[in-house]
């Protein structure tokens, strides 16, 4: 799945209650586990335009993560509180 125009501080909130791994795949064809405060940090910097994830790719072990960040992808934090 790929997320654009991403509020990082309300992503991350939801990669904290993700259950299983969720990756970030780089153009370069690395995989960073979100899950990983560190992978977060170190992916995200490489992202980040003006405060905002402007285009990635995000892998997910879990369907109901992916399901989970689909809904936030297109509706952003006010879809989270759906359920």
């Amino acid at each position: 799945m790929e997320v654009h125009d991403l509020d990082l501080k309300a992503f991350m909130e939801v990669l904290d209650s993700c259950e299983g791994d969720v990756f970030m795949v780089t153009d370069d064809g690395d995989r960073l586990n979100l899950k990983s405060k560190l992978a977060q940090l170190i992916g995200f910097t490489r992202l980040i335009e003006g405060g905002r994830v402007t285009k990635a790719r995000i892998e997910c072990t879990s369907k109901a993560d992916e399901r989970k960040l689909f809904r936030f992808n297109l509706f952003g934090p006010a879809g989270m509180q759906e359920k």
